[in-house]
This record gives C-alpha cells, sequence and structure tokens, in this order.
C-alpha cells in the first residue's frame, strides 16, 4: 500500500478544484495521489463542507455504492448529510480491483476504506492544527468540524480543505481507525443514495444513455449457442426506413467474446427491432444441436449405473458402514438449468473515434470487461474507456461482458456511435445460465438415528476435458467432515450450452440437494430435523483453512436462534396442509440457517406464509437497512426459483421466449421475511448471497411436513401436491 507524496503542484491543481480531492492507496493497490476530478478520487472535500465520495464498485442493486462511502465518512468523521455519493469511473490504477460478484465488497473493503477516510481526516486535523499552533494530538473531530479543546478554537472541514489539500498523504497502515462504539454512520439504517432518482425516473441506468449522433442496434444470434450464419438475405433489412446498417459478424467459438451473429443498426431500437424480424437466417449445423434436456437427464442415469469417473473425496469407508447400516435411503435429486433474468436485459452504449472506443456499461466486471473488448477488437486497452452505469439487476450475468463486446464491434462497424439493447427473448435465449446438476446419494444411519454414512455420485458436465464453469461441486461441501464415512465421486458429460455464476452460484443448487437429504435422513430417524441437524454438526467447531475453512459453532448458532425465532417447537399447532421446514447452508463466508412456513391448496399450489432468517455475517452489520433489503431480496429470489424458474434445452436451444414462458415470483405471491443476525467476532463480510440458498430447501422440506410429498427435482409441480 504505497502512498507517494504528490508534488506541490499536484496538489495545488488539487485545490483548484474546491477544496481537498484526494486518491490514497487501498488493499487492493491504488496509488495515492491528489487529483482535480471528484469521479477520479475517493474523496473530495469542497470549501461549503460537502463531501463527495466515490462508489468504487459498480450498482446492480445490492447497495454496495451507499456502503462503501459509509466506511469513509465514519473515518472521516462527517456528517451523512453533508456526503454526496458519485459512481466512480473504471480506473483500476486509482480503486484498484473494482468488481461486483462473489459478495466481497464488505470483505475486501472493510479496513481499507475506513483507513481512506481516517487519512483524510488526519490531513483536514493536521492543517487545523498548523494554524493554530497547536500539538494535532489535541485536536478532536465531529460531523465535519475540526476542534481544539483547550482554546475552544473551531474550524469547518471546508475552511481547511485548501490547506489540506498541501499536505502530504499519511501512510494508510498508520493512521488510527475508530472503536466501533464510537460509530455514528456505521451500524445505522441508509436508504441508498440513488432510490430518489429511481422512483422519479431519472436517467441513471445503461439503458437510459443517450449521447450525441446516437443509433440503436440489436444483434440476431442463432437459437443453437455459437452457430455461424450459413446464408442470409440482408436486403430486406436494409429496405426499412430508418435503417443505417446491416451486417453479417464472423465472430468466434468463444461464447463469452463475440458469438457470431447480424447486426442491425437503425434510428430507433424499434426500427432496428422491426428490421430484423425481416431478416431470414439460415444458420450453420453446429454440435451443441444434439444436446437436450432429456438427453442430459438419460445420459446422468447410464452415468450413475457406472463406475464414476473421479472421486473428489472419500473419508473412512462410506461403502462397508452403508453396508452394516441399521437403516438406508437412497434418492435420486436434480435441477434445471436457470437464467439471470435480470430486469434490465443486457445493453451498451459504444463510441469509437479515431482509434479509440468508449463505453457506457452496466457491468460488474468493468475492467475485464475493458480487456475483453480491447482483445477482440485489436485496440490497446489505454485506448478504451469505460464509464460504469447503474445496472438493473445483474445477479452475475452482467460479470460477463459478452454484450459490450458485440456494441463496440458494432459501433465501430457503424462508424457512428450505437446503443447495442437486447430484447428479453435475447436475455433468457442467450443468458449464461445456472448450470443443471443430477445427485445420486445413499445415506446410512445407525441404531441410535446418528449420520453414519453419506454417499454422493454427482453427475455433472464438461467442457475440453475439464468442468464447465461453476458446473463443480466442493469437496468440503457439508456434511463432508463431520460424517465419519463420506464420499464424494462425479461423472461429467459434454455440454455446450453456456452457463456462468447465478447469484450465490454452486451453493444455490447444492444446498437444495444436501439439505433436503439431511431431511430425508432426519425423518428416516424419527428425529425432529432441527435437532437432527444439531447432532450432525455436534461439537466440531471449526474445520479446514482459508475460503473452505467451516465453522459448525456458528452453524449452530444461526440455527438455534432461527428455530426459537420461528416458533419452531409449536408447529405442531400448525392446520391441516400447513408445514415448516428448516435449512442452513453456509456460503461466501455468511452462515445462514431459514424456516419456511407453506400452506398447499387442495390443487397442489403452494404459498409461502412466512420465512424467518438468522445470519452471521460477522461482528458488524455495516448497513443494517441495505443489510435486510438484501436478505428479503435474496429469499424472494430463491423462492422464485423453486416455485418457477427452469429454462429447458431443446436441440441445443434454450426453449424459453418471454415472462410467459418464464415466470418469475409476483408481488401477491411474496411473503413477509423476517431477519435476525447474530454477530460473532468475526470480520464483517458479504450477505448478497449466502442468504438464498437455504430457502429453497427449507421450503421443500415445509411443503414435505405439509403434505408427506418429498421434492426431489425443481422446479416445484404443483401437480405432486393435490390433496
Amino acid at each position: 500500500m504505497r502512498t507517494p507524496a504528490a508534488s506541490r503542484r499536484e496538489l495545488i491543481k488539487g485545490a483548484a478544484a474546491g477544496g481537498l480531492t484526494l486518491f490514497f492507496a487501498t488493499a487492493q493497490g491504488a496509488v495515492a495521489r491528489a487529483a482535480a476530478g471528484p469521479l477520479n478520487a475517493f474523496v473530495q472535500i469542497g470549501a461549503d463542507g460537502i463531501v463527495t465520495i466515490a462508489a468504487k464498485n459498480p450498482e446492480i442493486g445490492q447497495g454496495a455504492s451507499t456502503m462503501l462511502p459509509m466506511l469513509i465518512a465514519e473515518e472521516l468523521d462527517v456528517a451523512w448529510k453533508d456526503v454526496r455519493i458519485e459512481q466512480a469511473g473504471n480506473d483500476p490504477r486509482a480503486f484498484g480491483q473494482q468488481i461486483t460478484g462473489g459478495s466481497m465488497a464488505a470483505t475486501l473493503n472493510w479496513e481499507a476504506l475506513r483507513r481512506v477516510g481516517a487519512a483524510a481526516r488526519a490531513m483536514i486535523v493536521q492543517a487545523a492544527a498548523s494554524g493554530w499552533g497547536v500539538p494535532a494530538s489535541e485536536c478532536v473531530t465531529h460531523a465535519g468540524v475540526v476542534t481544539h479543546a483547550p482554546s475552544k478554537q473551531t474550524a469547518t472541514y471546508g475552511s481547511l480543505a485548501l490547506k489540506a489539500a498541501q499536505l502530504a498523504a499519511p501512510d494508510l497502515k498508520s493512521v488510527p481507525l475508530k472503536d466501533a462504539k464510537d460509530y455514528r454512520i456505521i451500524g445505522r439504517g441508509v436508504a441508498q443514495y440513488d432510490t430518489p432518482k429511481i422512483v422519479t425516473g431519472k436517467p441513471l441506468f445503461g439503458i437510459d444513455v443517450r449521447v450525441p449522433g446516437m443509433l440503436f442496434a440489436t444483434y440476431a444470434k442463432a437459437p443453437v449457442f455459437g452457430a455461424k450464419v450459413a446464408q442470409v438475405d440482408l436486403a430486406p433489412a436494409r429496405a426499412i426506413k430508418g435503417v443505417r446498417k446491416a451486417f453479417v459478424v464472423e465472430g468466434g467459438p468463444v461464447l463469452e467474446a463475440l458469438s457470431p451473429g447480424v447486426a442491425i443498426v437503425a434510428d430507433s431500437w424499434w426500427t432496428a427491432t422491426k428490421a430484423r424480424a425481416a431478416l431470414q437466417i439460415q444458420w450453420a449445423d453446429h454440435p451443441t444441436g444434439a444436446q437436450n434436456t432429456a438427453g442430459f437427464a438419460k445420459r446422468a442415469v447410464e452415468l450413475n449405473a457406472g463406475t464414476p469417473q473421479r472421486t473428489m473425496r472419500n473419508d473412512g469407508d462410506a461403502a462397508a458402514a452403508l453396508s452394516s447400516a441399521a437403516k438406508k435411503i437412497k434418492a435420486a435429486y436434480s435441477y434445471p438449468f436457470v437464467a439471470h433474468a435480470a430486469l434490465e436485459p443486457e445493453n451498451c452504449t459504444a463510441r469509437f473515434e479515431g482509434g479509440k472506443l468508449e463505453l457506457w456499461a452496466p457491468t460488474q466486471f468493468p475492467e475485464p470487461g475493458r480487456q475483453l473488448v480491447a482483445k477482440t477488437l485489436g485496440l490497446n486497452p489505454e485506448d478504451v474507456t469505460v464509464h460504469i452505469t447503474r445496472a438493473g439487476g445483474g445477479f452475475g450475468r452482467k460479470a460477463i461482458n459478452d454484450f459490450m463486446v458485440e456494441a463496440a464491434w458494432i459501433a465501430r462497424e457503424a462508424g457512428a456511435p450505437v446503443q447495442l439493447i437486447w430484447s428479453r427473448e435475447d436475455d433468457l435465449q442467450h443468458d449464461f445460465y445456472r448450470p443443471a446438476g443430477f445427485h445420486f446419494l445413499e445415506g446410512g444411519l445407525d441404531a441410535a438415528g446418528g449420520l453414519l454414512a453419506w454417499q454422493d455420485h454427482f453427475v455433472t458436465f464438461d467442457a475440453i476435458g475439464q468442468y464447465a464453469a461453476l458446473t463443480g461441486m466442493y469437496p468440503t461441501e457439508f456434511p463432508a467432515r463431520f460424517v465419519p464415512n463420506f464420499r464424494l465421486d462425479t461423472s461429467s458429460m459434454p455440454l455446450g450450452v453456456p452457463v456462468g455464476p447465478l447469484r450465490a452460484p454452486i451453493a444455490n443448487a447444492v444446498a437444495f440437494v444436501v439439505q433436503s437429504f439431511i431431511d430425508e435422513l432426519a425423518h428416516a430417524a424419527g428425529a425432529d430435523p432441527v435437532a437432527f441437524r444439531l447432532k450432525l454438526l455436534g461439537d466440531v467447531g471449526r474445520v479446514g483453512d482459508g475460503p473452505q475453512a467451516y465453522d459448525g459453532a456458528r452453524m449452530k448458532g444461526v440455527l438455534q436462534l432461527v428455530a426459537e425465532k420461528s416458533g419452531w417447537t409449536t408447529r405442531s399447532r400448525l392446520p391441516t396442509r400447513t408445514g415448516m421446514g428448516v435449512a442452513f447452508h453456509y456460503s461466501h463466508l455468511g452462515y445462514f440457517a431459514e424456516v419456511v412456513q407453506v400452506t398447499v391448496a387442495a390443487d397442489g399450489t403452494p404459498k409461502v406464509d412466512k420465512v424467518w432468517v438468522a445470519g452471521d455475517i460477522g461482528r458488524q452489520i455495516i448497513n443494517p437497512m441495505g443489510a435486510i433489503n438484501q436478505v428479503q431480496g435474496a429469499v424472494l429470489d430463491g423462492i422464485s426459483v423453486a416455485l418457477y424458474q427452469k429454462v429447458t434445452i431443446e436441440n441445443g436451444a434454450a426453449a424459453v421466449g418471454n415472462f410467459d414462458t418464464y415466470p418469475l415470483l409476483r408481488m401477491s405471491e411474496s411473503a413477509p421475511v423476517e431477519v435476525h443476525f447474530l454477530k460473532s467476532d468475526n470480520p464483517p463480510t458479504g450477505l448478497g448471497e449466502p442468504a438464498l440458498p437455504p430457502v429453497i430447501p427449507a421450503l421443500t422440506n415445509a411443503i414435505f411436513a405439509a403434505t408427506g410429498v418429498r421434492l426431489r427435482e425443481l422446479p416445484i409441480d404443483p401437480a405432486l401436491l393435490k390433496a
């Protein structure tokens, strides 16, 4: 974390902007220096005392653009009412890593950004102390004012900003940080800073960008992923009034970059869409055209009948333990491909002039996007500028920057600024889906009802001889290390369907399987599902190191808390066809346990009555309002996945159209979500993702409690639940 002193010329240049504007190094390697522009610095203090703080990470609705500036503002010791937030541009030299993904914003920035605020405060205090001729140690701050208590002299940050700008930035490692008991901003519920703009319809999102001379584009790609254009007559599209360009893009085999297709550029998006519909494209044959969902399921059964291709973990002797178990349970579970379905579809605005490219994109990974675009178009990365726009949802889809490459390529060919907008059908049919998967499980109980053995043959997918993206399973996944005889085998089949990260990758599927099968074992043992899980967690405590460590004590804590808050022990009083289910899961460094209460109508329709959540994400909830919102959103997202979401592959293509064939949870179907946090003596971690996985098995376990029907396949089929 270098903090080189800026030159006097640079400092004065920064002060000329109206106050103190500073870069500070963070743990991700940003460079400390003074600068003139508020969007290229973490902190700007104006002469009027208004503090502008840069939100370094992309905002997709998770609240990081409010939460991260809170860390700086807390240590800077300013009043939140005097803080203004601006989205930072993509600038890894200034801000280090700027990504939204993995629920890592709090984890990576908790200390680093507090030190940025503390360093800025130290410079302000030193400026005041020097002017008064007193030791800095005798000065205190509060709400943007420095006070020298012995002499009762005071000065506002705004009045000190010009002088502070002439001081060298301190070493971030040496600046003291506040004690948690002194926090005035951290731990207080704060609304997202851009909410007023959203609810009043102000231009904010990528789809709202307007550039002088901008045209609009659509891009037709083959239904079968990666197939090339064999033949197309562009004349019908070109004949439509308002169409400026229509051309074939050769593309390449990497679906994450530039896929083959046909681009239409027009005066309006509607005109471009109309022209696209006029095309009669013949697509070339492609190997993925032979793949389909029914074939995957059939092949999974065949692979399970044979010898597993790999053994990922083998503790004890699962086969011997199963053969001698007092009771054995076998079950097969599966889950489908799932689309992200963010409400703002993929879009990007691109302007190519004089060999330089400028992009406006709602991307979760702006720097990887910049590098990918530069590589694809044969440009120097330094000649590509990315402006980060607000995203209307992402859930991992906008971490893959194919839409940026498409817009950039089309703009260069069109010779004018272009905004590419995908249709909803494009979004659903050309996603990078949550992978499907198949699990064939066996569990063995001893005479006392304890879990003696666990064996899972997981059948998944591969691409070019290795696991396709996020289709694997961690060998440390619970209940590994908590069962004496545990075996995880895997086999895989070829996959041409694009897959990628979706909110709580891997965990969002695996939790359904693991926690549902645990519930089956608890039922076979005649045990209370909560008590069975507590016994399974036992007194093991923490096992393993690093990201794959698992703290059984923390999980027991949230499980006991959610059981208490939900009134678990009184569930026998529930009416007929109403039940409660429980599940827990660890992912993204967060420990979450959840209870769902559901009522199943006579026609089999399940209605979630309420969800209780207990989470342990460390010692500090930075923004309680944002934290609760994230948990509630994750839970409702998970319920939607469980009830409705499924992408079927037919002849290598996604057999889905719009929301008529890919329904999402409606507001009338949502349920109250009661959130509780159990604070533990651990660093704060993120929570946008780990709250989702447990709700799916908690719901299916609740349905079993209500109906006696065990659901082993998603999404939930009401026909199986009729009275």
